[in-house]
Order: C-alpha cells, then sequence, then structure tokens
C-alpha cells in the first residue's frame, strides 16, 4: 500500500521517528508542513533520517502554486491559511496529485502504542467489511462515547454542539459494517476536548484530568444522518473524499480550531449523499498534549462554538447533489451561500462564513487544475 502521511508541526518530529516501523512495511512518505524555521527543519531532517519525507514551508508552497497557476498562483495561494494546523489542506493537495493508496494525518503529538499496528489499524477499518454500526435520533454521536475514560460523567469531544437536544446519547446500534472512505483513530492519555470543557475539568495549562484509557471498539461506522467531530489528530482517508475535504481557513477574523471539525461535518453529509461510509475507533494512539494557552484558545474558540450551532442545522437541512465528491462538494458550497446570509444575524460570522465560501469554491479550481 502506497501511503502518504501528512503533518503540519512547528516542533521536533520525534513522534514521526517512533512510527518509522510501521511506516516501513508500506510504501510510504511523509509531508511535513512547517514555517521554515531552519534550524529545526535541519533537526526534524536529521530526525526523519531513513523515513522519505518532503518539507514544505511557505516558500515551498508558494512555488508549487506558482508552477501550477504562473502569474495567477497568488489568489491561489491564499486559500491555505498560515501558522495554523490547517495548513494540513496544502497535504491534501500533494496527495490529490501523488495519489497514493490512504492519506494518514498525524498530530505532532501523538505516539504509537505498545502493541498497536497504527497503520495497519487504518487499513483495516478502511477496507475490511467489519464493525458496528451506530446511529442518533438527535443527529450526533459523542466520539468520547466509545473511550473507556478516568471520569464517570458523560464527556463531549470538541466540537460536539453544546445544545441539549444533541447531547441525549440515546444510540441506537446495529451489527452492520462496512469499507469507509475515511476512518479516525482515537487516543489515550489526553482526549481532544474544547477550551471551555478543559477549563471545566481544571486544565489550566491546557492538559486537564480527564484521561482517555482505551477506545471500547475498534470500528464503528457512524449512521446515515448522524454526525460526529471529525479530529484530524489520528485520521486516515482515501484520496477520492480531498475534493470535499478541504480545511477550512483558520486563524483568521479571531477563529481557530475548528477547520478539522467543519471540513468533517461537511465530508459526512456528502459521504451519506454518495452511500460512502465513515467510521472510528482504533487504532488508537497516546496523545502526549503539551502545555499551552487555554484561555487562548478558548478565546480563539468562542465565535466558532457559536456559529457551529447553526451551521451543522444548515448542513443537515441542506439538498445536496451530485454522484461525486467533487460535484457533491460543489452543491453543498452553493447550498451554503444561499441559506448563510439569512441564518447569521452576526455580521462577522456572516462574513467569516462567505469567505469560508470563497475559499471552498477557489479549492474546486486548484483540484480541477491539478
Amino acid at each position: 500500500m502506497k501511503v502518504l502521511v501528512v503533518v503540519a508541526s512547528v516542533n521536533e518530529l520525534r513522534n514521526i521517528k517512533a512510527f518509522e516501523p510501521m511506516l516501513a512495511k508500506e510504501d510510504s512518505k511523509v509531508i511535513v508542513i512547517d514555517e521554515m524555521n531552519e534550524t529545526l527543519r535541519r533537526r526534524n531532517d536529521e530526525i526523519l533520517e531513513g523515513i522519505p519525507h518532503e518539507f514544505y514551508g511557505v516558500r515551498e508552497r508558494s512555488e508549487w502554486f506558482k508552477e501550477r497557476f504562473g502569474s495567477s498562483f497568488s489568489k491561489y495561494l491564499k486559500v491555505i491559511p498560515e501558522r495554523c494546523h490547517a495548513e494540513t489542506s496544502f497535504g491534501f493537495l500533494v496527495a490529490h496529485e501523488e495519489e497514493p493508496d490512504i492519506v494518514l494525518e498525524i498530530d505532532d503529538d501523538v505516539f504509537p502504542l505498545e502493541r498497536q499496528e497504527m497503520v495497519r489499524g487504518h487499513l483495516d477499518n478502511l477496507f475490511s467489511e467489519n464493525g458496528v454500526t451506530v446511529s442518533s435520533p438527535q443527529k450526533w454521536y459523542n466520539t468520547m462515547e466509545n473511550l473507556e475514560l478516568n471520569v464517570d460523567e458523560p464527556v463531549f469531544a470538541r466540537g460536539h454542539p453544546y445544545a441539549d437536544d444533541v447531547r441525549m446519547e440515546n444510540y441506537e446500534w446495529h451489527f452492520q459494517g462496512g469499507r469507509c472512505v475515511l476512518n479516525m483513530g482515537l487516543w489515550t492519555g489526553h482526549p481532544d476536548l474544547d477550551a471551555l470543557t478543559t477549563l471545566y475539568y481544571g486544565g489550566l495549562d491546557g492538559r486537564c484530568r480527564v484521561k482517555a484509557i482505551r477506545p471500547k471498539r475498534r470500528k464503528v461506522l457512524v449512521g446515515r444522518g448522524t454526525y460526529f467531530a471529525v479530529c484530524s489528530m489520528n485520521t486516515a482517508f482515501r484520496p477520492k473524499i480531498i475534493p470535499a475535504f478541504y480545511q477550512l481557513y483558520m486563524n483568521f477574523m479571531g477563529v481557530d480550531r475548528f477547520d478539522d471539525i467543519w471540513s468533517g461535518l461537511f465530508l459526512k453529509k456528502i459521504a451519506d449523499h454518495l452511500g460512502d461510509g465513515v467510521s472510528l475507533g482504533g487504532p488508537a494512539v497516546y496523545h502526549a498534549r503539551r502545555p499551552r494557552d487555554v484561555f487562548r484558545d478558548l478565546k480563539c474558540e468562542m465565535d466558532g462554538l457559536a456559529i457551529n450551532e447553526k451551521l451543522w442545522r444548515i448542513v443537515e437541512e441542506s439538498e445536496i447533489e451530485g454522484k461525486t465528491y467533487w460535484d457533491a462538494y460543489n452543491s453543498l458550497i452553493e447550498e451554503l451561500a444561499a441559506k448563510v446570509p439569512g441564518a447569521f444575524r452576526n455580521p462577522d460570522h456572516r462574513r467569516f462564513l462567505e469567505a469560508q465560501i470563497e475559499k471552498m469554491r477557489l479549492w474546486l479550481k486548484i483540484i480541477d487544475k491539478i
């Protein structure tokens, strides 16, 4: 299997080196999206010795767009944000050109677990017919339900809406598996929580007392019409979804940390429309979250939390068309363009989403070109 690993980082990539034995079993290459800190890049080049890898900082990304779009390159380059996790979109463009069997997105603070074959675990969940299916009358499944935690009360993942009607965990289970286009691996250690939840559980340094011990089930397919918070920390997908998997433009108008959440929301709507499966569960990794400014995270998330409560309902109510991921994404874009102005009274939220829609349209033009 040809595996392309995408990681955005401003840190040493010792975790990627730890995955080397698993990557060596496949035809793999690592795409590093960085900020061109030359000292750090030299260090990472040494750390990744023996693993095929390429670096793409601002300069390399600019050259990539120049080669493909000539003098009009800057318009398309601006689809990729700077200095935020959503830069991984560029790695997806590289994958779209190189056509690997799967794309594996890994954060720089996750590490392999003993006796866990991370790459093979993703391949199994993507291509096997195994698994169980969960659906919810409330339209959302809390991914934390599939984790054994060290606390007894319900804890909800980053990106899960706060409204009471979508926090009722009366799920319906079906003994039905299937192949998938995306698989989200879960985590031990620090789970993926928003800043508000982290603060509630005492995480003044961004790391709270809630810990994940292990996943409960290896493969859970999320049923048609049910959404979940897609976290890009440990996620694999088939390249055919790339036209519909743009990581939205973050670090913009004070909003960040919703790129994977909203791109996952859009993808789930489209995968359901096309009849494709999406799963979560294994393989698990250990999340060694670094200390961080939780109040900065909270500030970056506040407008996103408000937008999230409305945006998912707009997506749910949208009627999309198309037989490919490109066509269905284009159809969803037009639905959003028609519905966002009337749904968001806050002018900043409206302008923010209108800017996202413009970037999404450019994303499809880039896909067409390459």
